[in-house]
């Protein structure tokens, strides 16, 4: 409805049909929706790109949320060239070292380790993460998410042993943050768990399973995916 009226009030091309469009399209894309969604994407960044410019910040919003949908759909070639023109449009509006640059290269990280670019990746996260450190501090969450992430892609490359300190911090910086018993807590203790599985530590590796699925009951139910 809010999006009906401000293409009544302001016409097919204003920005703020833009906003709507974008918040539209994320609804649908969390509600698996994707084909409906993309549509919608590819629109508001058309009127965003004509009302702003092709090197606005509100672009790359849009540029970086329509590459997270083709990632959704498999479509990483596509996805590559929007999420590395998002990259370049933030660091020419806010400098290399800024919170939105952070978020850029880790998701320009992720999609290359997706297609095995592992040694382009590592850079990439490497980055990402001392920039969130400058930005909020060593313990805060946004840090635990790149130390995580990090430590996945040094999984990835055989590198257990570099990989298990940053899946310990992680784990200490949300089990600080958010409690003992919060979900994200039970992702760090799953990711550990497979990390000491996988050195065959698997008396290590038992009680920090059983307490991932203990808050995951807790959290959602016994019936949860």
């Amino acid at each position: 409805r809010a999006l009906a009226i401000d293409e009544a009030s302001f016409g097919d091309a204003h920005p703020d049909v833009a906003r709507h469009l974008n918040n539209l399209a994320q609804l649908l894309k969390a509600t698996n929706r994707l084909a409906e969604a993309e549509p919608l994407m590819r629109r508001a960044l058309a009127i965003d790109e004509a009302s702003f410019g092709d090197a606005h910040p509100e672009v790359a919003r849009d540029l970086n949320n329509l590459a997270q949908l083709l990632q959704a759909t498999n479509r990483l070639a596509e996805a590559e060239p929007l999420i590395r023109r998002a990259l370049a449009i933030d660091e020419a509006s806010f400098g290399d070292v800024h919170p939105m640059v952070a978020i850029r290269l880790n998701n320009l990280a992720q999609l290359l380790q997706a297609t095995n670019r592992l040694a382009e990746a590592e850079p990439l996260m490497r980055r990402a993460l001392s920039i969130d450190e400058a930005s909020f501090g060593d313990a805060h969450p946004k840090v635990a998410i790149r130390l995580n992430n990090l430590a996945r892609l040094l999984q990835d490359t055989n590198r257990l042993a570099e990989a298990e300190p940053l899946m310990r911090r992680a784990l200490a910086i949300d089990e600080a943050s958010f409690g003992d018993a919060h979900p994200d807590v039970a992702r760090h203790l799953n990711n550990l768990a497979q990390l000491l599985k996988a050195t065959n530590r698997l008396a290590e590796a038992e009680p920090l399973m059983r307490r991932a699925l203990a808050i995951d009951e807790a959290s959602f139910g016994d019936a949860h995916p």
